[in-house]
């Protein structure tokens, strides 16, 4: 076995998997439309607005690996869309599509074995961050929110069993 190939599959399956639980594609799945903008009892934020910080998040670390024009990010309004906010289908559509998109790329850059995956990234600076510590957090953040997005519909009753 090569391990630095498992290595990659291992953080492939980690950003495209359902393993130990539900992924990404299962909490948006048959969504229904008329709750897109609803704020669940206590949560100061909407459904759609969790979908577009998933996608925010991750487009930040994929900006901080990949781009030579990174700027660093002002948290949290570069994270989260403004609070009074709202969107159509086309725009729940549109944030779940490009985090798909987003998150492919990530699976490129893995997957592309001219990658160092331990080799210090660009924009890091002193901290000499690497790639599979960036996997590694985007994976956790989007556990996190996935699982937190199937918690919510859940309260709400629109979670399918």
């Amino acid at each position: 076995m090569n391990p630095d190939l498992e290595l990659r599959k291992q953080l492939v399956n980690l950003l495209t998997l359902r393993q130990a639980h539900a992924d990404f594609e299962d909490a948006v799945a048959d969504f229904p439309e008329e709750h897109i903008n609803t704020r669940p009892p206590g949560c100061p934020y909407t459904f759609w607005h969790l979908v577009e910080h998933l996608r925010l998040a991750q487009k930040d670390i994929l900006d901080y690996i990949a781009s030579e024009q990174y700027r660093w990010p002002t948290f949290p309004e570069d994270y989260w869309p403004a609070a009074r906010a709202t969107t159509d289908l086309a725009g729940w559509n549109a944030s779940v599509k490009q985090f798909l998109a987003d998150r492919q790329e990530l699976v490129a850059l893995v997957q592309n074995p001219a990658v160092d995956l331990l080799a210090p990234l660009p924009n890091s600076g002193r901290h000499r961050h690497h790639l599979l510590r960036e996997i590694h957090i985007v994976a956790a953040h989007n556990a996190y929110h996935t699982g937190e997005l199937i918690g919510l519909r859940r309260v709400m009753g629109i979670w399918r069993p």
